[in-house]
């Protein structure tokens, strides 16, 4: 069969919010240090003390979001450790029990986040923090009062409001943010979210922490408790090929055709999670009015060998590519309903956009698919229908994506192959002028390295027009974006 792509452009369906292309920023290994933040004083090109390279490639792929100060550090952080001069001293006990020194504090994330352009999501602490303590971060950051707290902000070098809009209420609540119950969460969380004070005309967006993977029974509780007391819902899922989070989670480079497939399904399986809490709240929020966000996803495999383990320091493959390819392609087919989503991490964790090595930088496979997809963010989802054979794992060998804005039509597709190629056809409805298009391929197990940092990366695709319409030369584990110009 030759995989086909159907379209209709003549009817858009729902905005694809582009916080859903967010990215997520720990103080974990070296995510912020030396990875984001050098200093100023550092021989590294740098503005304010942001690398200029990373905050470069960040901009040109349009990160619309950050996520801030965790994950799990976020509950043992607290906030005014981290501004004006006197910075206290901490070990981070959760990743690499290294010191923290608190030197990238709030004043330096919403400095990083003006020069990405992106919007800042705080997540506060509720696992060791209090009630005030959260109070008071809301107020410094966003009341033009003449308040002491509002004072300190002045002392600090900020007269106006930063108007922060996203605020999640603790983070994986039931596990390292406090092992709750989520009777007892839903309580807290109604609690805290009561003391994020409006000021002026900012209105929050009051995220709860929700569930991790197929935890239905934390989805019921919250909805049914707290959830006309929230705009956003948490989801966490995290690829672990070989399902032991114990043990081995397998090798970021060394695998095989079965671990390679057996990724990509459990990749797939976010669709069945997503349906799974969306059915859930939809009975308890029959008008959605709060958005399921999946603000902690990606590939999490054994760190690469001589780093600390507590560094998550992975490295990043074309199968990493396709990984990002067919959730991005999940999460638009639930643009209704999806308000944001964070991979894990922007920089040298997990499943990362970008590696750093001193002053040497790279853009990894999963940067190269974020890039690429950009036009899709706050485009109009299309009706896309995809007919193909099944690759192992019973997943279709081509999946697809399609948007429309400003009268272009952004189509994103992915061969899942490892090894055959797919001649696409491409099915649009309505008149198209011309097509270009940008492709990413390589072996399954293919990254780039310092020493040859620009092994992938996107090329011109191979498109011809045809009577049925275009078709697209997919190589064989490869993902694609195609442009059509009325």
């Amino acid at each position: 069969m030759q995989p086909t792509v159907h379209i209709d452009t003549e009817h858009t369906g729902a905005r694809i919010n582009k916080n859903i292309y967010g990215q997520f920023s720990e103080h974990l290994g070296r995510c912020i240090y030396n990875g984001i933040f050098v200093g100023k004083d550092s021989p590294i090109p740098n503005v304010n003390g942001m690398r200029s390279d990373v905050v470069a490639a960040l901009r040109e792929a349009k990160v619309p979001l950050l996520r801030w100060p965790g994950g799990c550090f976020a509950d043992e952080y607290h906030w005014r450790d981290g501004i004006g001069k006197n910075r206290k001293r901490m070990v981070n006990t959760n990743w690499g029990g290294v010191v923290e020194d608190n030197s990238f504090g709030t004043h330096e994330f919403l400095e990083l986040c003006r020069q990405i352009g992106c919007e800042p999501y705080i997540n506060a602490n509720v696992g060791s923090g209090d009630v005030r303590e959260m109070a008071e971060w809301v107020e410094y950051l966003n009341s033009a009062g003449d308040s002491s707290v509002v004072r300190e902000r002045w002392e600090n070098g900020q007269k106006d409001p930063f108007h922060v809009k996203y605020w999640g209420v603790g983070n994986e609540s039931w596990g390292c943010g406090g092992n709750m119950r989520p009777e007892y969460y839903a309580d807290v969380y109604r609690r805290y979210q009561t003391y994020c004070r409006k000021y002026g005309d900012d209105k929050l967006y009051r995220i709860a922490c929700g569930p991790s993977e197929g935890d239905w029974h934390w989805t019921e509780v919250l909805m049914k408790q707290a959830g006309k007391y929230m705009e956003g819902l948490t989801l966490h899922y995290y690829d672990v090929p070989t399902g032991d989070w114990q043990n081995s989670k397998g090798s970021a480079t060394d695998f095989d055709e079965a671990m390679y497939y057996e990724t990509l399904r459990r990749a797939a399986h976010m669709e069945k999670l997503i349906s799974g809490h969306l059915a859930i709240m939809d009975r308890y929020d029959p008008d959605h009015r709060v958005q399921l966000l999946v603000d902690e996803w990606g590939c999490w495999f054994d760190v690469e060998p001589g780093t600390n383990p507590g560094f998550l320091y992975q490295q990043n493959t074309m199968r990493d590519a396709m990984v990002a390819a067919i959730t991005l392609h999940i999460f638009q087919s639930h643009a209704d309903r999806i308000g944001l989503c964070c991979i894990a991490q922007v920089v040298n964790v997990l499943q990362s956009m970008i590696l750093t090595d001193g002053d040497r930088m790279l853009l990894t496979p999963t940067y190269h698919v974020f890039n690429m997809f950009k036009d899709h963010q706050d485009a109009d989802v299309l009706e896309s229908a995809v007919f193909a054979d099944t690759v192992e794992g019973g997943l279709k060998q081509v999946t697809a994506s399609a948007s429309k804005k400003d009268g272009r039509v952004t189509v994103s597709l992915a061969n899942l192959s490892a090894d055959a190629p797919a001649d696409v056809l491409i099915d649009l409805s309505g008149s198209y002028g011309y097509a270009d298009g940008l492709v990413l391929s390589g072996k399954m197990d293919d990254h780039n390295t310092f020493d040859c940092p620009d092994r992938l990366a996107p090329k011109p695709l191979s498109l011809r027009a045809t009577e049925r319409g275009f078709v697209a030369t997919l190589p064989a584990c490869s993902v694609a974006v195609v442009t059509f110009h009325a």
